[in-house]
């Protein structure tokens, strides 16, 4: 049931609220309601359990702590990568890259995410540093800029869980394995066939769309 609130509240709040006054909340602001509601009403139904409740509610804060700290280190690598000089080199070679666009823009998303650590660090800087760009080029070619989005979002998902990811850190320690014990599974179903899977279907779409 909490998570089924906080589906809710993520898509219907925002825009019921705009309806009834005209207020636009952003997004992020939208996700921190949709979480307190979660939680509120996980602490009802759970409140002939009120002894344990507070542990329950402490533990899951300090257990949040190392989460946040893994994607917040994640995310300030990408923005240090972003300002190396090496990050130019890499934007020329994905912008002259032969072929599509949209094969260049899935090898770049890539590479980024996998520099970062992080699918939206990667994404964002991507998209920040080279969406003008590709937006400029596809509009040139007459090409549906919406390609260009589910490209960059389906590649996000490919080199972002590399070794040094956020979640994969978090994962392992919740599950208390390590990156020899689990890894190569993680790399397989989470790494691998998503990166095949994004580079193919831009190169299909460029060649066929």
């Amino acid at each position: 049931m909490p998570l089924v609130v906080v589906v809710l509240m993520l898509n219907l709040f925002p825009s019921l609220l705009k309806q009834a006054t005209g207020i636009e909340l952003a997004s992020n602001y939208a996700i921190v309601v949709a979480l307190v509601c979660g939680i509120l009403i996980c602490c009802l139904m759970n409140l002939g359990q009120a002894k344990t409740l507070m542990h329950a509610i402490n533990t899951g804060a300090q257990g949040s702590m190392g989460a946040i700290m893994n994607t917040a280190c994640a995310v300030g690598f990408g923005s240090v990568v972003k300002a190396v000089p090496g990050f130019a080199t890499l934007t020329n070679i994905a912008l002259n890259m032969p072929g599509s666009i949209l094969f260049s823009e899935a090898v770049a998303v890539n590479l980024l995410a996998g520099a970062t650590g992080s699918a939206s660090g990667g994404m964002s800087i991507a998209l920040e540093a080279l969406g003008p760009k590709y937006m400029a080029m596809a509009t040139q070619m007459g090409m549906d800029p919406g390609l260009l989005h589910r490209i960059a979002s389906i590649s996000s998902g490919g080199l972002d869980t590399l070794p040094h990811n956020g979640v994969v850190l978090t994962l392992l320690a919740v599950s208390n394995c390590t990156h020899k014990e689990s890894y190569i599974d993680i790399c397989i179903t989470t790494c691998i066939i998503p990166l095949v899977s994004s580079l193919l279907l831009a190169l299909i779409w460029g060649v066929f769309i």
